[in-house]
């Protein structure tokens, strides 16, 4: 027994010196990219840039969907610092319930929570924000969180059961800290947004509206056909 004992000891000795396989950690899982399919089903989604646009390439982008007590949230912006989303009883800046996806210095994403106090954030600490998950890859910060619906009453923290209207906003970051939005004027949700009712909700940016417009398509219309009418 004395010599089973110290083969089988020497056996363990020889193991660990010699690379042989022990238990690891598992991986971590790869952020599961945002499916755009489901917009207006299964998840309501607002989407601001080129038409046609989706999570990779929109300027802005954002889906929401209840899953039990909860609403998930995704986000994702043509930034290198931070995207986020406000939650407003008006179409303006100030007083706003916010979450942000940050983008710091050690190339994490974290999900903050913020109030805006006028046209500046404060950095709320009770963080309602839960399985919360980011990536920056392609110059864009794309993330996923979980919020409560019913939350007990705050003046920074709002019930999400209510309609609010919905503020998008993306910038740069110094240090993991961020700073001013990238565009003077942030796309504000037409309505009040309803976490019951999914939409697919298409914006166009400054690129593309003034193309759009009734005014610049009924004068695009006048030229084409006084050009092809010609002149005497």
């Amino acid at each position: 027994y004395y010599v089973l004992f110290l083969a089988f000891y020497l056996v363990m000795i020889y193991s660990d010196y010699t690379g042989y396989p022990f238990p690891t950690a598992p991986p971590v899982d790869p952020f599961a990219k945002i499916r755009v399919d489901d917009c207006g089903k299964t998840k309501g989604c607002f989407r601001y840039g080129k038409p046609g646009c989706n999570a990779e390439t929109c300027d802005y982008f954002l889906s929401y969907r209840r899953i039990g007590a909860d609403v998930e949230f995704e986000l994702s912006a043509d930034t290198d610092g931070w995207v986020a989303v406000g939650f407003s009883s008006d179409k303006k800046m100030g007083g706003d319930d916010v979450m942000a996806c940050v983008h710091d210095d050690n190339g994490r994403v974290r999900i903050q929570h913020f109030y805006n106090v006028g046209q500046w954030a404060k950095e709320i600490q009770r963080n309602p924000a839960r399985d919360e998950e980011g990536v920056f890859e392609n110059n864009r910060v794309t993330c996923r969180f979980k919020r409560p619906v019913y939350v007990p009453r705050e003046e920074t923290i709002v019930d999400l059961h209510l309609s609010w209207y919905y503020l998008f906003a993306w910038g740069p970051a110094i240090q993991g800290s961020i700073t001013r939005h990238d565009i003077d004027s942030p796309p504000v949700s037409e309505h009040v947004v309803s976490i019951y009712k999914y939409e697919d909700i298409f914006m166009p940016s400054a690129a593309y509206q003034t193309f759009s417009s009734p005014f610049c398509l009924l004068l695009i219309v006048a030229l084409t056909f006084y050009l092809l009418m010609g002149t005497p």
